[in-house]
């Protein structure tokens, strides 16, 4: 991920003239800066940007701290804290990271900076990861087609007698071997009646003749996530297995249709939620259609019930409706879209009409 000035430039704008932003939350940093540590305080102000790490991050900092940005050494708190007190210098006003700052940093600087205002910093840094430039964008695609290569190789792999940990394990293998970095989550495999549960965990479940089963995964590649869910049959299904894979499949692409700049995120999700409520199985489905991803797999925008704020261009979010049927079976398809002016991109390639595996 290549350092962009623009970030920077943004959020200055963003925060005005005075004051100070100090970031601590990894990703905001990595947004900002272009590299990656997991120790480092940032400091933005208007007119001078610097960095804090300890000694096992310096040698990195230096190297790929784009210019004109100061990195700084500090191996304990209390010198983290003096260093930061320097770098700030007297301002009246400071922006923080109230969701994800520890709260021991918190009243440290609350000591050091007596008198001056604290402000949040989060929905300004939330906003502007929302919404993605062009090297995020080739990113994700990326990441994307890499998951897409992965689930056309698994088509070939599943079958009755595997077990759900076993095709998890070849789910992690192929990606790594395809080229991932790491995992954007650890994958789901849910075979059978274990197919109700949105999140299962892979087990020892065996693989039978006329189950489902749902495979969710995604990737880490130069930073950014991917994340596709499918569910195919295996040896066959039962009418009402393709009834309910029909409504999902159906109100995924409701959902997606609905897509574009400017409309809510609860928008989208009731056009999914109506494919599936006329069907009958409203109550089944029973998370929200999507949610952003970038630098992490789960970030805003959403698109649930809740969230009444607007899909802004550039954003990039999951299309993931479900139906989960309580000690029977359930049905999950996920793609990847992103949020154009006119509608949605989808960037996920893999066939989602129900497959059924002989």
């Amino acid at each position: 991920m290549r350092f962009s000035s623009e970030r920077l430039d943004k959020l200055r704008g963003k925060t005005g003239d005075s004051g100070a932003a100090i970031i601590t939350n990894p990703y905001n940093r990595r947004y900002l800066l272009g590299f990656e540590t997991s120790d480092g305080t940032l400091i933005v102000r208007s007119d001078e940007v610097t960095f804090i790490t300890d000694s096992r991050y310096i040698e990195l900092a230096r190297g790929a701290a784009p210019s004109g940005v100061t990195v700084i050494e500090a191996n304990l708190a209390a010198d983290n804290v003096l260093a930061v007190k320097n770098a700030v210098g007297d301002v009246d006003t400071l922006r923080l990271e109230f969701e994800t700052m520890p709260v021991s940093a918190y009243k440290a600087l609350r000591t050091r900076f007596r008198g001056c205002a604290f402000e949040p910093l989060d929905e300004i840094l939330t906003n502007l990861r929302m919404v993605k430039d062009a090297e995020e964008i080739a990113r994700m695609k990326a990441a994307q087609e890499l998951t897409d290569d992965v689930f056309f190789e698994l088509l070939n792999v599943i079958k009755p007698g595997l077990s759900e940990k076993q095709i998890a394990a070849e789910i992690a293998s192929r990606l790594l071997v395809n080229g991932a970095d790491w995992f954007s989550f650890t994958p789901i495999v849910a075979a059978g009646v274990n197919g109700s549960k949105p999140h299962a965990e892979p087990g020892e479940t065996i693989v039978k003749a006329g189950d489902f089963v749902t495979m969710d995964f995604g990737c880490l590649l130069d930073g950014y996530c991917s994340d596709m869910t499918r569910t195919v049959a295996v040896g066959g299904c039962g009418e009402e297995q393709k009834l309910v894979y029909d409504a999902v499949f159906r109100a995924q692409l409701a959902g997606i249709r609905s897509v574009k700049a400017g409309v809510a995120g609860n928008a989208v999700h009731q056009a999914a939620l109506n494919v599936i409520s006329e069907v009958g199985y409203g109550e089944y489905f029973r998370h929200g259609f999507g949610h952003g991803l970038g630098l992490e797999v789960h970030e805003s925008p959403r698109a649930s019930l809740t969230y009444v704020k607007q899909l802004p261009e550039g954003a990039v979010i999951s299309a993931e409706p479900g139906i989960y049927i309580p000690g029977r079976f359930g049905v999950r398809i996920e793609d990847v879209i992103i949020v154009r002016e006119n509608g949605a991109e989808n960037i996920t390639q893999s066939p989602k009409e129900l497959i059924i595996i002989e």
